[in-house]
């Protein structure tokens, strides 16, 4: 893809970003329930932050679910070329026998 389509796609979503990021600069306070936790940060920042982290909790179990489907390939991977190589093994001949003529 050449550069400037890449940028021309990105542009407008990081126009957007900063648009967002610059509309929502109120604090907000984080807190942890169990503790007495207290993080003042922008509401951009924590509108972003929860949406990285449900990304990457998402790629994660994506991530997870084909490590199954990875692992069975392997293993048929595994039994194929096992089945390869049986198969370039030299084979027994039988030997040649005539029929029995019809009477």
């Amino acid at each position: 893809m050449p550069t400037w389509l890449r940028w021309l796609i990105v542009a407008p979503f990081l126009l957007l970003l900063i648009l967002f990021v610059l509309s929502n600069t109120q604090t907000v306070t984080l807190r942890l329930w169990p503790t007495d936790l207290a993080l003042p940060v922008p509401l951009a920042i924590a509108i972003l932050g929860g949406m990285a982290i449900g990304v990457l909790a998402g790629a994660l179990m994506l991530w997870f679910g084909k490590l199954a489907a990875r692992h069975a390939a392997a293993r048929a991977e595994a039994r194929i070329a096992a089945l390869e190589a049986q198969l370039r093994q030299p084979q027994p001949t039988l030997p040649a026998t005539t029929l029995p003529s019809p009477t």
